[in-house]
């Protein structure tokens, strides 16, 4: 069996999918559930302050998505897991065509422009 990182995505939307059925449930039967229990434990299982994501907090990072109003994308996924198959860290992997390629980075801060915000301007 070849089980390409398309597959192992759609599988881990699948789980997520079935968990977000189970949180559903519980916030009919109980309103608040999702708020007050749910989402702190996930945001906790999910890592959420660490900057760069291990493949542990994959799983609970998808769940995480779908708890929100934007629609998961399987790409987006995808691209996750490819990311943190190959090793390299988050910073490293994500390409600079992100950043507009007409303005040019100015010189005197690169710290300050590495998150992609440029505290340099008032």
């Amino acid at each position: 069996m070849n089980l390409t990182t398309e597959h192992l995505a759609d599988i881990l939307i699948g789980v997520a999918r079935a968990q977000n059925a189970v949180i559903e449930a519980m916030e009919r039967a109980s309103p608040g559930f999702r708020n007050t229990h749910a989402l702190p434990l996930i945001t906790l299982v999910a890592n959420m302050r660490a900057g760069d994501p291990r493949m542990i907090d994959l799983s609970s990072r998808i769940l995480m998505r779908l708890q929100g109003r934007v629609a998961l994308d399987n790409a987006a996924v995808k691209t996750d897991l490819e990311r943190l198959m190959s090793g390299k860290p988050a910073a490293a992997a994500a390409p600079a065509a992100a950043k507009p390629a007409a303005a040019p980075k100015p010189a005197a801060a690169p710290a300050a422009n590495a998150g992609g915000i440029d505290f340099s301007k008032p």
